[in-house]
């Protein structure tokens, strides 16, 4: 007798309103808090069906609540929240090599969008920005955690903007 394998397909949305507290010069750490310390991890909770457990993230997207907003960024993930920079508009340090053991991968996310509303990109198997990924969970938690990271610098934020990212996984 033949097995059938079942896939479960999640989609975890994130939001932030980030602090955009001056303008990102390339390699900044895009978050909701520029104070020093006080910057967090994009948790995506619950991306598998138990505690470490595994999955593909097979899509991803991001969307900016403003218009004009056509920057590349470049999301680091990892298994545990991890001790590199957290903080918005502060140069990025993601992957440290004291996180490596924590780390899963990054999505590249292309020059977003802009065609009169939100700025939004997608990255899916089908185009370049490193995806699938494959990872596993830590065996307490059913998250993954993020850095998102400018690649370029760009001058015409609003603090509070809204950024959403959302990713698509195949669950074990």
């Amino acid at each position: 007798m033949a097995t059938e394998t079942i896939v479960r397909v999640k989609t975890v949305s994130v939001t932030k309103a980030v602090a955009a507290a001056g303008n990102y010069a390339a390699e900044d750490v895009i978050s909701e808090n520029a104070n020093a310390g006080q910057g967090t991890a994009w948790t995506f909770d619950a991306l598998v069906s138990a505690a470490g457990r595994s999955g593909v993230i097979t899509q991803a997207h991001i969307i900016c609540e403003t218009t004009g907003q056509v920057q590349p960024t470049t999301l680091y993930l990892f298994k545990a929240t991890p001790t590199c920079e957290l903080d918005d508009n502060a140069g990025n340090t993601a992957p440290l090599h004291a996180d490596s053991a924590n780390y899963a991968g990054k999505i590249e996310f292309p020059a977003m969008s802009d065609l009169g509303g939100d700025s939004e990109a997608r990255v899916s198997t089908s185009t370049t920005g490193g995806l699938p990924i494959y990872f596993t969970c830590a065996a307490t938690d059913d998250a993954l955690f993020g850095v998102l990271v400018t690649t370029i610098a760009f001058t015409n934020e609003t603090a509070g903007d809204d950024y959403i990212i959302r990713l698509t996984v195949e669950q074990e």
